[in-house]
């Protein structure tokens, strides 16, 4: 997994933020129960994000993050992978989570993806800029949403697979050019599941496909440097947060 039990996002809440979250359960197309977690701002929202967590689902680190993201004006839907296969909604230790990644496909992934993306656009979230952010797994989920036809303003992800093929993620590399929006990709240097010429091969793919993308590659770092106990890769986190927050600046625009 990307992260222990005893992770957090790195990034603290604003003093006195007022934000706030709450559990959430979606429907999908073929009646799928969706354990969710949406997260809003205090005042009125510039753009949301739904957050594709890594292979433990909806862990409470993605719930802590969703509402930094909240903190930054930003409305944030997380949700979970494993409705279909888990017993219940705990993703703590000791949740026996590759069990139930190996039953994920990209058909029921999709459906519950579809599911989400239509909830955030509900209500106040029918007029905004609508972006997907994911990590690990999530992350390579993150970039394959951007081909579904949403028209999402923009897909982001932190430390994605790009070749491997295992529950519902399948190969980056083969279907790149079929990204519809422009791309955030945050990488370790050090990760040895991804090496840098993985990365490069994407890059490349991106721009013959003519996708507009930023991949940012940080010397040193390993896979899930996105956390507050990777004390020592913190300036790497610092610039990642940074870099999702201008990313989402500079597209939220486009698509309202």
């Amino acid at each position: 997994m990307c992260f222990d039990d005893d992770s957090y996002p790195p990034i603290p809440l604003s003093s006195g933020s007022a934000v706030h979250g709450e559990d959430q359960t979606i429907r999908a197309a073929d009646g799928n129960l969706i354990a969710a977690y949406l997260a809003e701002p205090s005042g009125p929202a510039q753009g949301q994000v739904v957050v594709l967590p890594d292979v433990r689902g909806l862990h409470n680190f993605y719930k802590g993050l969703a509402l930094r993201f909240a903190d930054t004006g930003k409305r944030a839907l997380v949700i979970d992978y494993f409705g279909r296969t888990a017993e219940n909604n705990d993703r703590t230790e000791p949740f026996d989570y590759m069990t139930h990644v190996q039953q994920m496909t990209p058909e029921t992934f999709g459906a519950d993806l579809d599911a989400a993306v239509s909830e955030i656009r509900k209500g106040v979230g029918q007029d905004l800029p609508t972006f997907t952010v994911g990590f690990c797994m999530g992350g390579s989920l993150s970039f394959w949403a951007g081909t579904r036809g949403y028209d999402l303003a923009g897909v982001i992800g932190f430390y994605a697979n790009l070749t491997r093929h295992f529950g519902a993620v399948t190969p980056a590399l083969d279907w790149a050019r079929q990204i519809e929006c422009p791309v955030l990709g945050l990488f370790g240097g050090a990760d040895q599941s991804i090496p840098v010429e993985t990365v490069e091969t994407f890059e490349r793919e991106l721009n013959e496909g003519g996708i507009e993308n930023e991949l940012v590659i940080y010397p040193g770092a390993p896979h899930s440097f996105f956390d507050r106990k990777a004390e020592e890769f913190s300036s790497a986190s610092e610039d990642a947060w940074r870099r999702v927050q201008g990313f989402i600046a500079g597209h939220e625009t486009v698509h309202v």
